[in-house]
């Protein structure tokens, strides 16, 4: 992460939505489908506990724990958009009424370059069994003006590794304490990364090893040509993290793609969600192993006409089990506000209901 503000994407636009070469052992059985979009967002700069939030919301996680929704996300609290920055904690018992439960970590909001951690986003809860603690990793950037050249507002980005000081999985809410920085960039850093640093983290437990998706981006110069996501590997949760060094970028798709959040499904099969640049939709990719992953596939989630309250698709927060073969999705976006250029930028959570469903015999992935 993170570059918020619709006008990064016309700088960067050159973005098609583009499949490339298969890895080994697709599963070109089974598909998202969308099943029931609700109609508004359930979380805006006007709901209760959001005084304050004049942008709105984007990046993070949502986890079911006990019958209850907790959402880790990043608030955005004024402009420039994505630097004076939020990390905070929400929770719902019926995925409609939300309430906001404690700010997490408070960014400084730093426009000269000089502070790491001016922008804080994408907080990502992940619960240990060995350690039987919450982990939460997010980014932390340096922010400046961008120039005619480069893109500054947020970049060098660091991803910090905090655990909670409660045990079990009842911490889930902290308090967290940072315990250091798992990944940078530097001297480890490989040729596709860019200037933006480490732009985002996730991690997933494969067998008794993990793996994490980070990003970055070659903002160093504009326009800003592709964002793309990489592979590393660690023993275990704390580390240490090490980039693979051989399969990275991941070639999920080939221009863009930002935040991906794993879910592994009960055969065994990992499912990825992310964002992507294709209108009205959120990208998706399967994996057999972990670690080598299929083309994209886009699923609508902002269908054309009533309940269509989204200009603009940002993040997925993970795909979170109901029932059967049924899960329910949350996702931010922008809130319809006239024509581009928009006079406010106000951005929601939503959420749609899919399923994962066999593909039709003959019909062609989209």
């Amino acid at each position: 992460m993170h570059f918020p503000a619709t006008c990064l994407r016309v700088v960067a636009m050159g973005f098609i939505s583009t499949l490339v070469i298969a890895a080994a052992g697709q599963d070109t059985q089974r598909q998202l489908q969308l099943v029931k979009q609700h109609e508004t967002p359930v979380i805006t700069v006007q709901s209760a506990g959001a005084e304050g939030i004049k942008v709105g919301f984007e990046g993070g996680r949502v986890i079911k724990l006990k019958g209850q929704y907790h959402l880790f996300t990043s608030e955005m609290l004024d402009r420039p958009v994505g630097v004076k920055m939020k990390l905070a904690h929400w929770a719902s018992t019926d995925r409609i009424h939300w309430r906001r439960i404690a700010t997490l970590y408070e960014s400084s909001g730093d426009y000269t370059g000089q502070d790491p951690r001016a922008a804080l986003w994408a907080p990502m809860p992940v619960y240990n069994d060995r350690e039987g603690l919450w982990n939460l990793f997010y980014v932390a950037y340096r922010c400046a003006p961008s120039t005619a050249e480069k893109w500054l507002d947020g970049h060098e980005g660091k991803i910090w590794r905090a655990v909670s000081k409660i045990d079990g999985p009842e911490g889930i809410g902290g308090p967290y304490e940072d315990i250091g920085v798992i990944l940078q960039p530097g001297g480890e850093s490989q040729p596709w990364e860019g200037l933006q640093g480490t732009d985002s983290f996730f991690p997933y437990k494969v067998d008794r090893h993990w793996y994490g998706f980070y990003g970055s981006a070659d903002t160093q110069k504009i326009p800003v040509k592709a964002w793309k996501v990489g592979l590393a590997w660690a023993p275990q949760l704390a580390g240490p993290w090490k980039r693979l060094p051989e399969g990275n970028p991941v070639m999920i798709e080939k221009t863009f793609i930002e935040n991906p959040v794993v879910t592994e499904l009960s055969d065994g099969t990992f499912v990825a969600v992310y964002d992507n640049p294709v209108p009205n939709t959120i990208g998706y990719s399967f994996s057999r192993d972990g670690i080598h992953w299929e083309p994209g596939r886009k699923l609508v989630v902002q269908p054309k006409g009533k309940g269509h309250w989204a200009h603009d698709i940002r993040t997925p927060l993970g795909l979170i089990h109901e029932s059967g073969d049924t899960f329910t999705l949350f996702y931010t976006g922008l809130n319809h506000v006239g024509a581009y250029p928009y006079k406010v930028n106000d951005y929601g959570v939503g959420f749609v209901s899919v399923k994962l469903a066999q593909s039709q015999p003959g019909k062609s992935h989209p």
